[in-house]
């Protein structure tokens, strides 16, 4: 029980951060569907090759976060003052993510809570 907590307290935290952050805003699944979806934007998916492979929002590109170095030379290919919509598949990775492309320049993100977890259930 005591280790549940802690995990939950530890999530909340990582959670707060991100929400805190200017740069980074966190949206949920109908502001996804109506901001991206169709639309012509970054879409990311910062999952591993495998889980993209077995199923990914239409349009998104997949860059692993797993592999920190890799991921920022390939983020970087990306346009640091256009919208840029990042999932992964519940959330963590995606808020690891977004701190890093702030670290890197990107001025708008836009995480999206939930991730794959919550598309694949709708």
């Amino acid at each position: 029980m005591k280790n549940i907590l802690l995990i939950a307290l530890f999530m909340l935290c990582i959670s707060c951060n991100a929400q805190e952050h200017k740069d980074i805003q966190i949206i949920d699944i109908q502001t996804l569907k109506t901001t991206v979806i169709g639309k012509d934007v970054q879409l990311v998916d910062v999952r591993s090759e495998k889980e993209y492979n077995q199923g990914h929002i239409d349009d998104a590109i997949n860059i692993n976060i797993a592999d920190q170095e890799t991921f920022k030379k390939e983020i970087q290919k990306l346009d640091k003052t256009k919208p840029i919509y990042i999932y992964c598949h519940a959330g963590v990775r995606s808020r690891r993510a977004s701190k890093i492309m702030t670290a890197l320049g990107f001025t708008n993100i836009y995480d999206f809570k939930g991730g794959w977890s919550a598309w694949n259930r709708q």
